[in-house]
């Protein structure tokens, strides 16, 4: 037996628990590899340009023009000189720090994961899953012995191709009535072939099957017999996964990793004067006692949900995610409503503006660049937070498990909660990213407080927005306007709230998640369009 073999024996609880959380350690050192030889093959490419081809932008260049010359300015000796440099000032650094913590988990928490190598391989079989659809001609089964009215049909061979252990449903569809086996008919019991009627779909799902019908590893082939009057066109549509599906979180951890590093250092590289400003509001804003405050607070609380009793009869896991989700978002809220005020705000009032709009850094590059800054700075507090409850939502099966003496507590079960409410913190993140954007919008002209009824007010009535419409319907005409009136202006925040569907276990579709991004980008865009239109006439002195 292997070492994390007898630590998994010893205790199975632990082993439970830190299997999913080493597959997100796992997909932290993909992504790391994948930047660290991106960043080689950048590297090469600066050091094989001849130098003065490309470089910083001149004074009065156009903003086209230095987007046709993108290219050349990121793969400059200069710019991947300073990458190094890059990530350790602004706030890619402790995301850095996060993603080495989990890296170096990857490498220890082998001796508490069962089965490792075993994980590792199905994540190799993750290109070669997925559903295929097989056609093929089957002729019309004629008698083994034409003599002999009792003799069987003649069984015919359909070429297929998948494991054993990776099938997980087939789908047979046919035009003449058909016979299906797995193996030679001689050797198939009574009742264990597949009797497909002709112009019926008939499906096959591994997980109602008591026994899985099929012999070798590698299977090659279905024996079908045709006992229809003429050919038959069997149409086989198999679906497969890998033995263990969770490991798809190791490349989605991986793509993540490296999307948040590319996107930063895109912004950084491209908009020089631009990123200036949003890494000086993230300093200032993360060195403030209100950010600690909130994380610290937030941890403790987050940590503290475990031992709650919520009296829901075995469903208190539920009431966990969906107190945490929303105590994660509020605190986001707080901390991008206060940043915009004290960030923009207080500067103008201060004239500090006005110190930095004489160097030359426009308008909008000063906004946007506040935003992003803020936005940043949120999105480190969702990082450290979310990743917490992540570990919290990992043990709470386990806890319950303790609590009311259940023996089947799988490590599936721990990875399959804890995965759940991913798509709940992206969404609650959406709902920040727009907050946060009117805050900034806001702040070009009012002080903090009033920012923050303000903004507290629209987060009241954005979750409102539905019902308010709903209950409008049907109304005098003043008041359906009133309710058409609140739905035009104010965001609909609701398309972010699904935090009941997140503790139920209800799986979020990936194309929810696309249009509520869509949404929030767009809606962002309109206000951050407002906060330009407002500043521009602000008069600073």
């Amino acid at each position: 037996m292997t070492v994390w073999g007898i630590l998994g024996a010893v205790s199975p609880n632990l082993s439970n628990w830190l299997t999913p959380l080493w597959l997100l350690g796992a997909g932290a050192s993909l992504g790391l590899i994948a930047l660290l030889v991106l960043w080689l093959l950048a590297l090469l490419v600066s050091r094989l340009t001849p130098a003065g081809e490309v470089g910083s932008s001149a004074a009065g260049e156009s903003i086209s023009g230095r987007i046709l010359r993108l290219p050349g300015i990121l793969f400059s000796r200069r710019t991947v000189d300073e990458v190094p440099g890059a990530v350790r000032e602004g706030g890619l650094w402790p995301v850095l720090i996060v993603v080495v913590s989990l890296a170096v988990f990857s490498v220890v928490g082998v001796l508490f994961v069962q089965e490792p190598l075993a994980l590792l391989r199905a994540m190799q079989r993750l290109p070669a899953v997925g559903t295929e659809t097989i056609e093929a001609t089957v002729p019309v089964s004629e008698l083994e012995n034409p003599n002999d009215e009792f003799s069987d049909p003649v069984a015919h061979q359909v070429a297929v191709s998948f494991r054993r252990d990776e099938v997980r449903r087939i789908v047979f569809r046919s035009d003449q009535n058909l016979t299906i086996a797995t193996r030679p008919f001689a050797e198939v019991k009574s009742g264990a072939t597949i009797d497909l009627i002709a112009g019926e779909e008939l499906p096959w799902v591994a997980r109602e099957q008591s026994v899985n019908p099929f012999i070798e590893q590698d299977v090659d082939r279905f024996y079908v017999r045709n006992l229809g009057s003429s050919p038959a066109t069997l149409t086989s549509t198999i679906t497969t996964a890998p033995p263990h599906p969770e490991v798809l979180t190791i490349p989605l951890t991986a793509l993540a990793v490296v999307a948040v590093f590319l996107f930063y250092l895109l912004i950084r590289f491209a908009a020089p004067r631009l990123s200036a400003i949003a890494l000086a509001t993230y300093k200032s804003e993360i060195a403030q006692p209100l950010f600690s405050i909130i994380a610290i607070l937030g941890g403790v609380l987050v940590v503290f949900f475990i031992w709650i009793p919520y009296n829901t009869f075995g469903e208190d896991i539920k009431m966990l995610k969906d107190s945490g989700l929303t105590l994660i978002m509020v605190l986001g809220i707080v901390q991008a409503v206060w940043a915009a005020s004290s960030s923009i705000s207080e500067e103008i009032e201060g004239r500090t503006a006005l110190t930095v709009l004489s160097k030359p850094i426009s308008r909008p590059s000063f906004i946007v660049g506040k935003f992003l800054g803020i936005l940043w700075t949120v999105a480190i507090l969702f990082v450290i937070l979310g990743l917490l409850f992540l570990i919290v939502v990992a043990y709470k099966p386990i806890y319950d498990g303790r609590e009311s003496s259940t023996q089947d507590i799988t490590w599936q079960l721990c990875h399959l909660e804890m995965t759940s409410v991913i798509p709940g913190l992206i969404l609650a993140f959406m709902e920040t990213m727009v907050l946060a954007s009117l805050s900034v919008a806001i702040s070009t002209r009012l002080p903090w407080l009033a920012n923050l009824v303000i903004c507290f007010t629209i987060y009241a009535l954005g979750h409102l927005t539905p019902l308010i419409v709903q209950s409008s319907m049907n109304q005098f005409v003043f008041v359906q306007f009133f309710g058409q009136l609140i739905a035009t202006i104010f965001p609909n925040l609701d398309h972010f709230n699904i935090q009941a569907a997140v503790a139920a276990g209800v799986p979020v579709p990936t194309l929810y998640l696309g249009w509520a991004l869509v949404y929030c980008l767009i809606y962002s865009m309109i206000a951050m369009l407002l906060a330009l239109i407002l500043f521009e006439d602000r008069d600073l002195a």
